[in-house]
């Protein structure tokens, strides 16, 4: 059975968005404990929730952009594939 090379780069682009997307596991699980330890040192001190909630934002932020770099990774992986062109 042959295969052709475009279909071979098609499918291992398409491989490997799949497993990039992986890496939108970890900026979740990391905006969950920020979240979770941020509300709960508002718990403990409610008068430091000036200075918590701005810096837990700016973490989630820095965290999601790992998300956001592998999902624009993956569109360009699926939708304009350049390693086809290299054929």
């Amino acid at each position: 059975m042959n295969i052709s090379s475009e279909a071979f780069v098609l499918g291992m682009s398409a491989l490997g968005a799949g497993i990039g997307m992986i890496a939108g596991l970890g900026p979740g699980i990391g905006q969950g404990i920020a979240a979770g330890q941020g509300a709960a040192a508002v718990g403990r001190n409610p008068g430091a929730r000036g200075e918590i909630m701005p810096t837990m934002l700016l973490g989630q932020a820095v965290a999601e952009t790992t998300g956001l770099y592998s999902f624009a990774i993956a569109i360009i992986l699926i939708f304009a594939n350049p390693l086809v062109k290299m054929l």
